[in-house]
């Protein structure tokens, strides 16, 4: 763990923004050569606290100490001056350079009046194996994966700076095999006696790398703890800050109330549905009252499945029945008219619009299924936005606040309360609780259930198989683009899932 003495000490730390306590006197230490997990629900301070230490936000009162040494960084050019450097979920590096160009850019060493590219080569190569990574340095950085990328992120931080290290949600483009690898590089690092901390929405990795842990809720310290001392179930609740069982019960409960004859009552069934190219012909059935989950690996087909369901990707094969009638979806208009909804997986692309209130963001989908005759009223639109930011717990000053100023869990219910004002028949929600914290991950999942307990049909699609266990009342199963089985009632469990995907059963 390195010297006594911390590395880096942040006292009583505060910031507002209009209409929001961000943070609320909060402390954080680093130590030398530890790895500290920063932990807490969207919203809880966890990247306000962040951009304070590197200067992206102007820290309002409280004090920062480096090595003793009072800070107090006021632009981001200051922070890796000081020795910290920040490496962000997604890589802002130019892709068009090379490797070693994206190292040194700005700061490419100068050799009789030009820059000495040799130099700077040889440079990119050695901060490169200092992390075990040995490539072509004079190649094209998107020739790279973004796991290579990443690390070549790393080592532009670590050339910069070499006393704290921030890894801002660094995995979550990463397979198992880079993940590892990554951690790999972190420990190295931290036997080096560098501070590294680390922000994940991963539970597993935190108790895999991590030495100390800090948790945050609603811009206050809920307190640090060691890694070690400090159980699942404990950091859940202690970063909701409710009992877990509370979740847990509601959850069972709802399940126990479902109507077990609620998928006799057919809403939606497809019959050979599917596109060239994209997914296989399937069949498909959505019982009202009923949710359904599509389970698989990534690139299974799930997502394609559901794009096709709503006309997002328009079908060449297969019969669609809505309520017994035959019908053709072959754009999302068409869906819309019939009842259907849509959360799609990336809500910053395809679903939210960032510079829109959360007021215009929430009935964009009831005016668009209304028609560009029957406008909302300024008064309707309140009373609607109103509604669901109470229901859906969206946690905001006013439903004036623009959508791209709330943290990423309120983006996503903002998302679901477009939808749910347009009163769905079907709601297709994929991947609704991705990037989100575990708080709203829960407050989803029972959203999904009640959805289902009025008699909604929901159709599900999340890679966190526990909580397509916890959900769904049947599940079908893909795999290389395809309906390879389906799982229904008690049969349904992660064993049978992964069973059914290794075994390829139809």
């Amino acid at each position: 763990m390195g010297t006594t003495n911390p590395l880096l000490k942040m006292q009583g730390i505060s910031k507002e923004f209009p209409g929001v306590k961000a943070l609320d006197n909060v402390d954080f230490e680093l130590r030398h050569g530890e790895i500290h997990a920063i932990c807490g629900e969207n919203g809880a301070g966890k990247s306000t606290l962040i951009k304070v230490l590197t200067g992206v936000e102007i820290n309002e009162r409280g004090d920062i100490h480096l090595e003793g040494n009072p800070i107090r960084p006021k632009t981001p050019m200051e922070a890796p001056a000081l020795g910290i450097s920040t490496v962000y979920q997604e890589v802002n590096l130019c892709p068009n350079l090379s490797v070693a160009e994206n190292i040194f850019v700005g700061r490419e060493p100068i050799k009789h009046g030009k820059i000495d590219w040799e130099g700077v080569n040889q440079r990119a190569a050695a901060a490169l194996a200092r992390l075990n990574v040995r490539l072509d340095v004079t190649a094209r950085l998107d020739e790279y994966s973004v796991a290579i990328q990443q690390m070549v992120a790393i080592a532009r931080a670590l050339d910069i700076s070499a006393k704290i290290l921030v890894l801002d949600e660094p995995t979550s483009s990463l397979n198992k095999t880079e993940v590892a690898n990554l951690f790999r590089v972190m420990r190295k690092l931290k036997g080096e006696g560098i501070g590294i901390i680390f922000i994940t929405h991963f539970l597993e990795q935190v108790y895999e790398v991590t030495d100390q842990i800090t948790i945050l809720r609603n811009g206050r310290l809920v307190g640090q703890f060691e890694t070690a001392k400090l159980d699942r179930l404990q950091l859940i609740a202690r970063m909701i800050g409710k009992d877990l069982a509370e979740f847990d019960k509601a959850i069972k409960e709802n399940v126990q109330d479902a109507d077990p004859a609620a998928d006799e009552r057919t809403f939606y069934k497809a019959e050979r549905l599917g596109q060239q190219g994209s997914i296989a012909p399937f069949d498909l059935c959505i019982g009202k009252g009923e949710v359904v989950g599509l389970a698989g690996l990534l690139g299974s087909g799930r997502t394609e499945s559901a794009r096709v369901i709503f006309g997002i990707d328009r079908p060449d094969s297969g019969d669609v029945h809505v309520n017994t009638r035959k019908v053709s979806i072959n754009t999302p208009a068409d869906a819309i008219r019939l009842g259907f909804g849509f959360c799609s997986e990336n809500r910053k692309t395809e679903g939210i619009v960032a510079n829109l209130t959360i007021r215009e963001n929430i009935v964009l989908a009831l005016q668009g299924k209304r028609g560009l005759t029957a406008f909302l009223t300024r008064k309707e639109q309140e009373d609607i936005a109103d509604r669901y930011v109470k229901l859906l717990n969206i946690i905001t000053p006013s439903i004036e606040q623009l959508v791209g100023n709330l943290s990423g869990g309120n983006q996503q219910k903002v998302l679901l309360a477009r939808w749910l004002a347009t009163d769905p028949e079907l709601l297709i929600l994929d991947e609704p609780t991705r990037g989100i914290d575990i708080g709203a991950k829960a407050e989803v999942q029972k959203l999904v259930l009640q959805l289902a307990g009025e008699g909604k049909a929901v159709l599900l699609i999340s890679s966190e198989l526990d909580e397509m266990v916890r959900c769904c009342g049947r599940m079908a199963v893909y795999k290389d683009k395809q309906k390879i089985g389906e799982l229904r009632g008690k049969d349904i469990s992660e064993l049978n899932v992964m069973r059914t995907i290794a075994g390829g059963q139809h």
